[in-house]
């Protein structure tokens, strides 16, 4: 497998400069004894509650990009503690990425109670899934109610994805206005037909377009 190596310290301190390097040692010695591939060795000095890490949003880039297929660490501590452990574990399962540490002399084995709040994240975060597409469904479906028809309306709605997607469709948010709908309401039927903006930004453009109108 290819493999993503992460050393961390957490200070800029000259002593910790042999913590980096004896982490590096260790974990180029462990992938090569595991037949793992080193795609790259990300070493940063950060706090292990800091989420906010270069390192951190490097390796995530490569399993993104399924340029690596495991990650390697010390233990699980260099990876992070407290929220931001939990975090970048449930990031990593969703990715399917398995981690391996030294301390474990193989995979990962999470403890019962991090196991447990990453499966009540995960059930939370599926019942959040559903609650966004019940909400779409139901602005959709009070859209059409009220004469909304999104073939005839969006007419580059086959096109496939791109740049013109992107954009917001400002006459159609002008419509489902005139509709009745909220802003919430169009935000979900917008969203639902691949137009990803928020409820602040469709409700901010639509002011502009109605200011724009005023001014002429």
């Amino acid at each position: 497998m290819r493999t993503i190596i992460y050393c961390r310290v957490s200070t800029d301190k000259k002593t910790q400069e042999t913590s980096l390097e004896r982490q590096y040692e260790e974990l180029t010695a462990f992938a090569e004894k595991l037949h793992f591939t080193v795609i790259d060795c990300i070493q940063e000095k950060a706090s292990s509650y800091d989420i906010d890490r270069d390192g951190i949003f490097k390796l995530l880039d490569y399993f993104s990009r399924q340029e690596a297929d495991c990650l390697c660490i010390q233990d699980e501590t260099r990876l992070g503690r407290g929220n931001t452990k939990i975090a970048l574990f449930h990031q990593l399962r969703k990715m399917n990425i398995p981690i391996y540490t030294v301390t474990h002399e193989g995979e990962l084995e999470l403890n019962e109670s991090d196991s447990m709040v990453l499966n009540i994240v995960g059930i939370v975060e599926e019942h959040q899934r559903k609650l966004h597409n019940m909400k779409i469904k139901r602005g959709m479906r009070r859209a059409v109610s009220n004469g909304y028809n999104p073939q005839e309306n969006l007419n580059h709605i086959d096109q496939s994805p791109g740049r013109e997607r992107a954009e917001i469709p400002i006459k159609e948010i002008v419509r489902l206005r005139q509709n009745q709908l909220t802003f919430q309401e169009i935000t979900s039927v917008l969203n639902g037909l691949g137009y990803h903006a928020s409820k602040a930004t469709i409700h901010r453009r639509y002011q502009e377009y109605i200011n724009s109108l005023n001014d002429d």
